[in-house]
Formats: C-alpha cells, sequence, structure tokens
C-alpha cells in the first residue's frame, strides 16, 4: 500500500527542471541550503523523489546516494540525473535498506522526505550506526498541527478516489530534539523556519550531529 502511495504521488510531482537544487523548505529560493550539511564527502538521502538533492551535491563533488521506495521516484531519478558523476539511487524501503547496508555516510538527510513517515524510534538508531564520526543527521517536514503529535495517518488524492494512505510522526521542536538526544545525537538544532510571507506555514528544520567520541554501530 505504502509503495502505491508514492508511485500515484510521483504521478502528479513530475518535475521538469534541468537544474538540480536542494532547498529544506516548501517556497523556492527560501531558507538555508546545502550548507546545512557541513562539509560532507559522503551524503544518504532518506526518500529521495526525483533525485534533484542527490544531483545537486554530486554535482559539487559529493558522493551521493539516494534510495526510496517508489519505483516510479526512482525512474525518474535515472532518467533525470542518472548522467550525474557520483550520483546512485537505490530503490528500496529505507529501513530495510539501512540494515542491510555495510557502509557509513558524513551525512544523512531527508528533505520532506521519509524520516517524516518512519516511525523515529525504528529509524533513528539506524542512522546513528551508518553515520561517521561527527557525521550529521538533518531534516524537513511540515511542523505539527498544534495539538497533534506522534503517529497520524494522511489520505493520499481526494477521497472519492481508491484510498490509500501512508502514516507519519509529527513532533515541536523540542520533542524532536528530546528524542534525538536519546538517540545519541548531540548538538542539535531543531526550529521552525518562518515562510517569506507573514502568515504562511512554516518548515520545520531540525540538524543534529554524532558526536566524534562514539563510533558507529555502538552504544555510546
Amino acid at each position: 500500500m505504502t509503495a502505491a502511495f508514492w508511485d500515484r504521488y510521483a504521478e502528479r510531482t513530475a518535475a521538469d527542471t534541468d537544474v538540480p537544487v536542494l532547498e529544506w523548505t516548501q517556497y523556492p529560493g527560501h531558507g538555508p541550503g546545502i550548507e546545512l550539511l557541513g562539509d560532507p564527502r559522503s551524503t544518504l538521502e532518506l526518500g529521495c523523489g526525483q533525485g534533484d538533492a542527490v544531483a545537486a551535491l554530486a554535482g559539487g563533488g559529493v558522493d551521493a546516494t539516494g534510495v526510496d521506495l517508489s519505483a516510479a521516484q526512482i525512474e525518474q531519478a535515472c532518467s533525470r540525473w542518472g548522467h550525474v558523476e557520483g550520483a546512485r539511487f537505490e530503490h528500496a524501503e529505507v529501513l530495510g535498506f539501512l540494515a542491510a547496508a555495510d557502509r557509513t555516510w558524513d551525512a544523512v538527510y531527508s528533505i520532506w522526505g521519509a524520516l517524516w513517515f518512519l516511525d523515529p524510534d525504528l529509524v533513528l538508531p539506524l542512522v546513528r550506526k551508518h553515520l561517521t564520526p561527527c557525521g550529521k543527521l538533518v531534516f524537513s517536514h511540515a511542523p505539527p498541527v498544534p495539538g497533534a503529535y506522534g503517529c497520524q495517518g494522511m489520505y493520499g488524492a481526494a477521497f472519492t478516489a481508491d484510498p490509500m494512505w501512508v502514516y507519519r510522526w509529527s513532533y515541536v521542536p523540542e520533542a524532536w530534539t528530546d528524542l534525538l538526544r536519546r538517540n545519541g545525537f548531540g548538538h542539535i538544532r531543531a526550529r521552525v523556519e518562518a515562510a517569506p510571507e507573514p502568515g504562511k506555514l512554516g518548515t520545520l528544520v531540525v540538524e543534529a550531529e554524532l558526536p566524534s567520541s562514539v563510533r558507529p554501530g555502538t552504544n555510546g
């Protein structure tokens, strides 16, 4: 059901730009950019969609990998950016991909992507295991609806369409800070990036770092 949800989403959101960009907010040209990842030599995007961010990083010399559950999204990503040296796209479920991975990355990130749709109690330990010392985790998505926190269900497309749904996990910045700290991360900065126009919805942006004293795959 979940893969079909994102395949249908891919059909509605096909892009046609020839210039890859990495932007954390839903407003083009607004907010922070690649600099939030630091200066990584290798990156992994969780829920890479059509691959714009992966291609933008690879174009700057980064060993950039993206993983996505949707075959349609990966097909579009390979079609658009498969020619970019250093860009790789993997069709896989994120938790399974991380559990089977035998390498680490300098930065793991998610832009309105898979991290929003995965139980943090499951995904954060796996991310931590696959980060290099001082590696960064950065992600963004919508702020939670006030008073509605934790696991939530959502339907895709019109309510008259064939029912497809996914679950997502939404928390205020303070709750994300606590979750990340309990999973061994430090240097945490969680906040809502204001929209470019007053009254519009902002963007939750979270940065965290793996301490240098912790080896990947250990519990501290």
